[in-house]
């Protein structure tokens, strides 16, 4: 019942230096991966951030030692261009050689239009992210790269700078079943949130699999992540406050529609009640209950958790994983 263990910093919520504090923490207890939001606006707007994740990253893996680091997760279907995307990881990918990863995914709304862009259909979405797809690990294992897609197209493109020594691995997020066949066809892994993975985890899983075998990959060894998004305090009203933020993350809507203003959806997130966020998002008082939530998700299937950490005191939360929880599923056969 083992499980890798990633820290994940949302730079939404905290500003990059206090990111980088944790993220320093986080290794020094044992969380063996670093990964960022990559996001342009955040999910609200009062005290909120917005820094940009790749700059980001050279830096927490210059602070860190031995830590993989990535994106959890990068769009690669609007803002930012695949090559543009390979490029950028390809560097990191040189100057860190295997302690890159990238988590790819279909995008959100807030993310690409305020740059003008209309949002697409889920259809188009998913369709772009498969082409990007293609695209990145094109242009890190070939040379001058044409290719002709619906969406995109290269031209002689070449990455004279392509990662050094280890391939990166491709994370792909799913929240449904195309994306979760896109991640094993052509990724390493699977991203897929606790809520997501508590409603339909299984099926997903499923076509996880079954693509990747049908790629001729042995899904067994490939990363299935698990994102819980998790408040702790011994006060369960500073623990709620703390996982406040992200109750606009529950409105569907923000997701579907072309919604990109942070003021708007924070107006929207501020009718949700306290009783409606307390039953979706852990929200935790004692460290003992946080063996009962990973163990569920790990007999799922899943063998990497990252941790989104909302409470008002993170260092707290991070020193209980390394203590407590990390050790015990290190330990458990």
């Amino acid at each position: 019942m083992t499980a890798t263990f990633i820290y994940d910093v949302a730079l939404e919520m905290f500003p990059p230096d206090v990111g980088l504090s944790h993220a320093v923490l986080a290794e020094k207890y044992g969380f063996e991966a670093i990964s960022a939001s990559d996001h342009f606006h955040p999910w609200m707007h009062t005290n909120a951030h917005s820094a940009f994740a790749w700059t980001w990253l050279g830096i927490a893996a210059e602070r860190t030692r031995k830590s993989k680091v990535g994106t959890l997760v990068t769009a690669p279907i609007l803002r930012y261009h695949p090559a543009i995307v390979a490029q950028a990881f390809a560097t990191l990918g040189y100057l860190y050689p295997g302690r890159i990863f990238l988590g790819v995914g279909a995008g959100e709304a807030i993310n690409e239009v305020p740059l003008g862009y209309k949002w697409p259909s889920p259809r188009e979405r998913i369709e772009r992210l498969e082409e990007a797809l293609k695209i990145i690990r094109f242009l890190w294992e070939r040379e001058f790269v044409n290719f002709k897609g619906k969406y995109f197209t290269l031209k002689n493109a070449n990455l004279y700078t392509k990662p050094r020594k280890h391939k990166i691995p491709i994370y792909v997020a799913a929240s449904g079943l195309k994306a979760a066949s896109l991640a094993g066809k052509y990724g390493d892994g699977v991203v897929i949130s606790s809520t997501t993975a508590k409603k339909r985890g299984s099926s997903l899983l499923n076509a996880f699999y079954k693509a990747a075998i049908d790629a001729g990959k042995n899904p067994e060894e490939m990363a299935k992540i698990v994102l819980i998004v998790t408040s702790f305090d011994e006060d369960f009203q500073k623990a709620l406050q703390g996982i406040r933020y992200w109750a606009s993350t529950m409105l569907r809507f923000v997701f579907k529609y072309d919604i990109g203003d942070p003021r708007e959806i924070e107006e929207y997130a501020s009718l949700i009640g306290d009783e409606q966020i307390a039953s979706r998002r852990y929200i935790v008082t004692s460290p003992d209950e946080y063996y009962n939530i990973i163990e569920k998700f790990v007999n799922m299937g899943f063998n990497n958790v990252a941790i989104l950490n909302s409470s008002p005191e993170p260092e707290k939360l991070i020193k209980i994983f390394g203590e407590k929880i990390i050790p015990y599923f290190k330990e458990v056969e």
